[in-house]
């Protein structure tokens, strides 16, 4: 099997791809001896196990990709694994995907049960995975969003009152960080979960198996429905949202899934013509990473820890620094300005103008700001 992988990948190298997602790669490496396990699923035993270093080094060197772009998806891994799956010494992936952050706001752990996030969670797990792959050489690949995942803007921040200024400032949140930032599709138009309200209109099969469980379980219909209308992989399977023709333009026949009804104001036609759009924003934003090497190279550096509805960081290079301030909530949250802060430049935001008095900087709804000390 790991030589038939290596044949795999010298096949799409010699089409010229520059580089590959490793699925669940974490996973490769059995136990010898399969046990029962009396306190978990299972899972231990076979994540992480001792021989994915070893596997992955020789995939990468037969398969002829050392050098190449990598990223693999870890299911349920530790800091300490990834620092060494990402170190550049090791020459076995380029960067990780962890989903820890991507579990707070499953109640009791599990996530069929439903909770609102825990912002205090939130920043304690990007403190941790940011300043430890910064201390040991590692490499975070950083997201919201994917194929399994409901869409962010439904979940951590607002799809109705602050759509736009919820969708840029998650945006702005992780693309600020150390790592390399990955856009979902539609994520960048601020696309949100669909809503559906009727059991025949998912298609994921875990999410059909789980409806039944739910229900024997006691749950209502609607309160299944509830439950799967925030954590269905459907949410973010949806078609993608190119314009306000019929099947928000994704194909002229039938749709494997419908599209959200939201696809008439939410779309790509509609944000490309728009300067103050989420597709906008998303460029700003990246035209600055490439502007700053500070966001790619920099270090970081967490402020506000005891203040869970702001997630704030400082990035520093070569004598600059950029100050990146978010709101978490719906509602205004005041923090401390620190004096330099003054003379720092802005270089993005949601909202025209920074709300500063007295030494304090209110933030308001989902607010974010990037300062930078350079004039």
């Amino acid at each position: 099997v790991r030589a038939e992988m290596a044949d795999i990948l010298r096949f799409w190298k010699a089409k010229g791809i520059k580089g590959f997602r490793f699925d669940v790669v974490n996973l490769i490496s059995k136990p010898e001896l399969y046990e029962d396990d009396l306190e978990g699923d299972g899972r231990r035993f076979y994540t992480d196990g001792c021989n994915v270093g070893k596997y992955l080094k020789e995939l990468v060197a037969a398969g002829g990709i050392d050098g190449m772009m990598t990223v693999g998806e870890m299911s349920s891994t530790t800091l300490e694994n990834c620092i060494g799956y990402t170190s550049e010494k090791n020459h076995e992936l380029t960067m990780c995907f962890n989903f820890h952050h991507l579990k707070v706001d499953y109640k009791n752990g599990q996530k069929w049960e439903l909770m609102p996030p825990d912002h205090g969670a939130l920043k304690r797990l990007f403190q941790t995975w940011q300043e430890g792959m910064q201390e040991h050489g590692g490499w975070n690949a950083l997201f919201w969003c994917n194929h399994d995942q409901p869409r962010a803007v439904s979940r951590f921040g607002s799809d109705t009152t602050y759509w736009r200024e919820s969708a840029e400032m998650l945006a702005t949140a992780i693309h600020c960080m150390r790592g390399t930032p990955y856009i979902y599709q539609g994520e960048e138009l601020g696309m949100t979960n669909p809503h559906f309200t009727e059991i025949d209109q998912y298609r994921d099969v875990e999410s059909l198996n789980y409806y039944k469980i739910l229900l024997d379980q006691g749950k209502t219909k609607e309160q299944a429905l509830k439950v799967l209308a925030a954590r269905s992989r459907d949410n973010s399977r949806t078609p993608m949202q190119w314009s306000d023709d019929k099947n928000a333009g994704f194909t002229e026949g039938t749709p494997w899934i419908e599209a959200p009804e939201n696809y008439k104001e939410i779309n790509a036609e509609t944000e490309l013509k728009d300067p103050d759009s989420i597709y906008s924003f998303y460029k700003k934003l990246i035209a600055l990473r490439k502007e700053k090497d500070i966001i790619a190279e920099g270090t970081i550096e967490f402020l506000e820890k005891e203040n869970a509805d702001v997630l704030a960081y400082r990035r520093n290079y070569q004598g600059e620094e950029l100050i990146v301030l978010n709101n978490l909530t719906a509602e205004n949250v005041t923090i401390r300005q620190q004096p330099e802060w003054k003379a720092y430049q802005k270089r993005l935001g949601n909202y025209e103008k920074i709300t500063a008095e007295d030494g304090k900087i209110t933030l308001r709804p989902f607010e974010t700001i990037v300062l930078d000390s350079a004039l």
